[in-house]
C-alpha cells in the first residue's frame, strides 16, 4: 500500500522522510506529522481512533504510518496513560506441556479483555527471575502471573511487585506468606492419593523422587507421601526419599542409587514425569520388569507419559483450568483496584491417570 504520484506534494514529503529515516533506529508520530501537515497530537488521536478526527485523517495517518513501518512507543504510551494492556507472566520452564497448555489458557482469556502477555522464564534461576521481573516492572506491565523458580526462597522481588500496587497473582507454585491470588492443586492431597494407589496394587516398599522441599509444593508432596504411608503403617525410610531437581538425569542418577540398595523398592512416585521417565530408562537398562517387579509414578502428565513402554501413570494437573482460573483472578483484581477484595486461594482437583507402569492388576 502506498500513496500515487497524483498526490504529488504528499508523495514528496514521503519520500524526503524516508531517505531521512535511513541514518535514524525508527519512525516517530512526528515524522507522520510532518509529513502530513499535522500536529503530532492529532496524529497520536486519528492512531487511537478518536470520534473527533475524520475518518478521511485517520486512514491517511495510519497509511502514512505503514510506509514508514512506524511501531508505537508502548512504554511511552503506557506511562502517559497510566496502563499498558500487558501482563507479565513468569514460567520456571517452556519445556514443559503442563506450563505451555497455562500460557495457552491465560492468553486466550486475557486477549479477549484487550490485553497482551510478555512471557518470560526463569530456568529455574532465582537469579533470572529477578532479572525477569525487574524486567516487567520496567515495561510498565499492569500485573504478574507466575510460578516461582525452584531455586527461589527470598520472595523480596515478588514484594517490590507488591508495592507497585499492580496485581500479582501466583500459579502452581507459590508461597502463602506473600498474601496474593493463587491458583494450582492441592499437592499434599494429591500425593496422599499417589501412595493410596500403589499401595492398593500391594506395594510396600514406596520410594519417593521428590523436589526440593524448600519449595512449598514438593515439601507438601513429601508429608502426603509420608502421611499416606503412616496411614497403611507401611515404613518411612529416609534413604527412599531423595530430593532433586527432578531432571530425566537426576531420575536416572537416584533410580540406580535405588536398584543398589540391599532392598529394592517396589514401587517409586516421582514428583515430576522428566524423572520417571530418567527412572524408567534405569529399570529397562537393569532388566526390571515394571510394574511387577517395581511400579512407577509420575507427576504432570506430560505427553510422553502415554506413549513410552510402558505408559506412565501421572497426575493430570487440569493445566487449561489453572491458566484460565488465573488470568480470570488477575481481571478480577484490575477491575476491583483500589478495593478491598479478599485473597482468592483456588484449589484445583487433580486426576490420576493409571497407566501400565503402575496397574500390576
Amino acid at each position: 500500500m502506498g500513496f500515487r504520484k497524483k498526490n504529488l506534494p504528499l508523495f514528496k514529503r514521503l519520500n524526503k522522510c524516508i531517505k531521512k529515516l535511513g541514518s535514524k533506529k525508527k519512525s516517530t508520530i512526528k515524522d507522520i506529522a510532518n509529513v502530513l501537515g499535522l500536529t503530532p497530537s492529532a496524529v497520536s488521536k486519528a492512531l487511537n481512533d478518536h470520534p473527533r478526527i475524520s475518518e478521511k485523517t485517520k486512514v491517511a495517518v495510519k497509511q502514512v504510518a505503514e510506509n514508514l513501518n512506524y511501531q508505537p512507543n508502548y512504554l511511552a504510551s503506557a506511562l502517559r496513560k497510566g496502563k499498558s494492556n500487558l501482563v507479565g507472566v513468569i514460567i520456571p520452564k517452556s519445556n514443559s506441556s503442563f506450563f505451555s497448555s497455562v500460557l495457552e489458557n491465560i492468553e486466550e482469556v486475557l486477549n479477549k479483555e484487550g490485553y497482551n502477555i510478555i512471557i518470560t522464564q526463569s530456568n529455574e534461576s532465582y537469579e533470572k527471575e529477578c532479572r525477569n521481573i525487574d524486567a516487567l516492572l520496567y515495561t510498565q506491565v499492569d500485573g504478574v502471573i507466575a510460578s516461582l523458580a525452584n531455586e527461589t526462597v527470598d520472595l523480596s522481588y515478588y514484594e517490590k511487585i507488591k508495592a507497585t500496587g499492580i496485581p500479582l497473582v501466583l500459579f502452581d507454585r507459590g508461597e502463602n506468606n506473600l498474601n496474593v491470588d493463587y491458583v494450582g492443586i492441592d499437592d499434599y492431597k494429591t500425593s496422599y492419593m499417589i501412595v493410596e494407589h500403589l499401595f492398593s496394587q500391594n506395594c510396600k516398599r514406596i520410594a519417593h523422587i521428590a523436589g526440593y522441599s524448600k519449595a512449598r509444593i514438593y515439601k507438601n508432596r513429601i508429608l502426603g507421601y509420608r502421611d499416606a504411608l503412616e496411614k497403611h503403617k507401611l515404613p518411612v525410610e529416609e534413604e527412599l526419599i531423595v530430593e532433586s531437581n527432578l531432571s530425566l538425569k537426576e531420575g536416572r542418577r537416584i533410580m540406580q542409587g535405588l536398584l543398589d540398595l540391599p532392598e529394592r523398592p517396589d514401587a517409586v512416585y516421582a514428583a515430576g514425569d522428566y524423572a520417571a521417565l530418567g527412572a524408567l530408562q534405569i529399570m529397562e537398562e537393569n532388566g526390571v520388569k515394571v510394574p511387577d517387579e517395581i511400579a512407577l509414578v509420575g507427576f504432570s502428565n506430560e505427553p510422553f507419559t502415554s506413549f513410552v513402554k510402558p505408559s506412565i501413570s501421572s497426575i493430570d494437573q487440569k493445566s487449561a483450568q489453572i491458566g484460565k482460573l488465573a488470568a480470570n483472578a488477575f481481571l478480577k483484581r484490575v477491575k476491583n483496584l483500589g478495593k478491598k477484595v479478599s485473597l482468592n486461594k483456588i484449589l484445583v482437583d487433580a486426576e490420576l491417570v493409571v497407566r501400565d507402569s503402575s496397574n500390576k492388576k
